[in-house]
């Protein structure tokens, strides 16, 4: 059986995971994801970002 040299890194529990994104990048993000929009046709993915 072959060994594993690899180290695994020690990953913080969710509760000690704090994160404070700005409020211009929360915003942002809301406003992309109002304005794109997702077409299904056939087996085919469109995006249209719409201003």
């Amino acid at each position: 059986m072959a060994k594993l040299y690899s180290k695994h890194s020690e990953t913080p529990k969710k509760q000690d995971l704090k994160l404070n994104p700005k409020e211009e990048t929360v915003s942002f993000i809301l406003n992309y994801s109002k304005a794109l929009s997702v077409i299904n046709y056939k087996n085919l993915k469109f995006e249209a970002l719409q201003n």
